[in-house]
C-alpha cells in the first residue's frame, strides 16, 4: 500500500457522489463508521444515518476536488487529511477541511471515520 492508493480512495468516493445514489456512497463506509458532515450538525453513526445525510447533499450535485492531501499509513489504518473544495450544480462552492480514516478489512479499504468542516474564514 502506498500514498497513491490512499489518495485514489478519495477519487472513488467522489465518483460515487457523481452517481447521485446515497447507497453507493454509504457503501464505502464501514458499517459502524462515524461521519461528521460538512453541511449538517448531526453526527452520523451507521449506514442508515450516513445514507440519509447524502440524500440531501447529493441533491446539490456536489463535485469534490482535493486542494491539499496529507496521507499517513499505519499498518491497516490510513489517514488522509487536508483541504477540499466542492462545487455544486447551482454554481456555488464551499471549501472545507477533511479527515478520512480508512481501515483495511482484508479485502479493501473502508472509511471508518470522515470529518468535514467548512473553512471558518
Amino acid at each position: 500500500m502506498n500514498t497513491n492508493e490512499i489518495t485514489s480512495l478519495f477519487d472513488e468516493w467522489n465518483l460515487a457522489l457523481q452517481t447521485g445514489e446515497p447507497k453507493k456512497v454509504a457503501a464505502l463506509y464501514e458499517y459502524n463508521a462515524i461521519l461528521l458532515p460538512t453541511v449538517s450538525n448531526q453526527v452520523r453513526h451507521n449506514h442508515e444515518e450516513i445514507e440519509d445525510y447524502f440524500v440531501n447533499f447529493l441533491a446539490k450535485g456536489p463535485k469534490g476536488k482535493i486542494n491539499e492531501a496529507n496521507v499517513r499509513i499505519f499498518g491497516q489504518i490510513a489517514i488522509n487529511s487536508g483541504i477540499y473544495t466542492f462545487t455544486f450544480k447551482d454554481g456555488t462552492a464551499v471549501q472545507a477541511r477533511f479527515t478520512f480514516v480508512y481501515r483495511w478489512n482484508g479485502e479493501r479499504w473502508m472509511i471508518v471515520e470522515h470529518h468535514s468542516s467548512q473553512m471558518p474564514e
